[in-house]
């Protein structure tokens, strides 16, 4: 199987790469394509984890490192998200936007075979059924974050149409992983509520109890991330991007599964200002056309999210105590 794919002489670039999605995502890609196909940067270098430095906003540097390294596709993961995004509206849409020209117009330039561009359930806001959220809907989005990034789906379809650079794109819901903590998001209790778990700790709830949110494991995050890349160019029919959905619930719901595996875990409930954004976004996503048009399948629910979650992060903090 390597030696086929390495046969198409693939050499892939991820910018970004120091990130939650970022981090998993290089190791996935380095297992299908072999780790000299995969060139890992981010704005920092860090030789310990094998990440170069590449600022995305240097479109000189940018494009010397593509032409000098050959690359035929770009994972571009580098934004600024939702919260640091709100603090300073206008620096996070020059990023956003400057370093997305940057990677469009250097693919095009140097004829980079495929990108890919992340957009996220931030793009959408009032006017949609927070039900079952179709794919085309009004996007109406209520953070700097989301504007950019609907704006972004927007070059995409036009950079496909006008120069036919094939961009491919999903909107990711709420990424649940054990390998980094959570960087301070609306959907962030998920993924902190297991470390309070492994402390033995009562965890506080920045949400209410019954606030449903569209969630996915990051397995699946990452297997949809690399399927929609490897998928024929003909069966991509949406250049804008793509709904992407795992699972759906509420805190109560999680901390139920929970102390299934774990009688005396508790939770408290105090909502804060995150409760208005959570409220303002879709409950469940329909994310039907991805699965009709390249093949999607998610295959954690949420027993089998609790029940791997609990299991790796508990044994992050046995390990921290043998260290000890």
């Amino acid at each position: 199987m390597h030696q086929t794919i390495h046969m198409s002489q693939k050499n892939i670039l991820v910018i970004g790469a120091g990130g939650q999605i970022g981090t998993v995502l290089v190791e996935k890609l380095k297992d299908v394509y072999g780790a000299s196909s995969v060139f890992a940067t981010d704005l920092k270098e860090n030789t310990e984890k094998g990440i170069l430095g590449l600022d995305v906003m240097d479109r000189a540097g940018l494009e010397a490192f593509i032409e000098k390294n050959k690359i035929t596709e770009i994972y571009h993961l580098a934004a600024i998200l939702s919260a640091r995004g709100e603090q300073n509206p206008k620096w996070a849409w020059d990023i956003n936007m400057g370093g997305l020209f940057n990677v469009f117009e250097s693919a095009v330039k140097f004829k980079v075979k495929k990108v890919f561009y992340p957009s996220t359930i931030a793009v959408f806001g009032q006017h949609i059924p927070l039900e079952s959220t179709p794919n085309h809907v009004p996007l109406v989005p209520a953070t700097v974050y989301g504007i950019s990034k609907v704006a972004g789906e927007l070059w995409a379809e036009y950079y496909f149409t006008k120069y036919g650079l094939d961009v491919r794109s999903v909107r990711y819901p709420g990424v649940i992983g054990y390998q980094s903590l959570a960087g301070g998001g609306t959907t962030d209790y998920a993924v902190d509520i297991f470390h309070a778990e492994a402390k033995n700790e009562v965890f506080n709830c920045f949400l209410s109890e019954h606030t449903k949110l569209p969630m996915i494991y990051m397995d699946d995050c990452i297997n949809a991330t690399i399927d929609i890349m490897r998928a024929p160019k003909e069966a991509i029919k949406i250049r804008t991007s793509y709904n992407l959905a795992g699972m759906s619930f509420s805190p109560v719901e999680i901390a139920t599964e929970i102390q299934k595996r774990n009688p005396n875990f508790k939770i408290e409930y105090n909502p804060d200002f995150r409760q208005a954004i959570a409220a303002s976004w879709p409950a469940s996503i329909d994310d039907s056309e991805a699965k009709k048009d390249w093949g999607w399948q998610p295959k954690y629910n949420l027993s089998a999210l609790v029940e791997v979650m609990m299991t790796e992060v508990r044994k992050k903090y046995s390990s921290l105590k043998d260290s000890l």
